[in-house]
């Protein structure tokens, strides 16, 4: 599986078959990053109202678009081009008093054999049943920029409690996306020693079941675009 980190929630997943997934296209006039050049077969989008995480639109191709939260209201669960994919309903903003409480979906999906999590854009402690969604993934695609998705001593409680092999860090402050309430990199990375934590300097990896970390790792992406 190789997975790219276009920037701020998107990534590019590819499958030993070629297949492609896009998850959460931005809005490159407002997130600062440039447009998504690659065209995918599957894209999933945490929701369709938020530009920074819904922007399918904007992918080439005529990909399948799948909605993490209309999944998440109905079954969540399917399976797509022979990728399972399921969901759960999370809100954006339930404890940030300057923002609406935005309904949006988080999901994982399975590649390779190696399971996916994409936290979506939740702003808020994740629930019991949220918190059981992602038990056994192998690979999260964590929020770790802070306010105003989740805060990291509950992201941290998230990854002590599902021990996901792999972390990959999305939704920080960089060069091109740089919010002044949203965290550099390096907050979130002093939650660990700087044994646990990985530099790709890349924006792209190459990972499979046989080369995943035994305790959980932190692998930092360069953003592609």
């Amino acid at each position: 599986m190789k997975i790219k980190w276009y920037g701020h929630a998107s990534f590019l997943i590819t499958g030993d078959n070629g297949r492609r997934i896009i998850t959460d296209p931005y809005t490159p006039e407002t997130s600062g990053y440039i447009s998504i050049p690659d065209a995918p077969d599957i894209v999933i989008i945490s929701s369709d109202n938020d530009s920074f995480h819904c922007r399918a639109d904007l992918v080439p191709g005529k990909p399948t678009i799948i909605n993490a939260l209309e999944l998440a209201q109905n079954g969540g669960q399917r399976t797509e081009q022979g990728i399972a994919i399921q969901a759960v309903a999370a809100m954006e903003a339930l404890d940030h008093q300057f923002h609406d409480p935005d309904q949006n979906g988080m999901y994982r999906f399975v590649v390779d054999g190696i399971s996916v999590g994409h936290l979506g854009d939740v702003g808020n402690a994740l629930s019991e049943e949220q918190m059981q969604f992602f038990a056994g993934v192998d690979v999260l695609l964590a929020l770790t920029g802070g306010h105003p998705t989740i805060n990291l001593d509950d992201l941290n409680t998230v990854i002590e409690r599902t021990q996901p092999k792999m972390v990959i860090p999305m939704h920080f402050r960089t060069l091109r996306y740089k919010p002044r309430n949203t965290f550099w990199i390096q907050s979130f990375l002093n939650y660990y020693s700087p044994e646990a934590v990985d530099f790709a300097c890349n924006s792209e990896i190459v990972i499979t079941k046989d080369t995943l970390p035994a305790k959980t790792r932190v692998m930092v992406l360069t953003h592609a675009c």
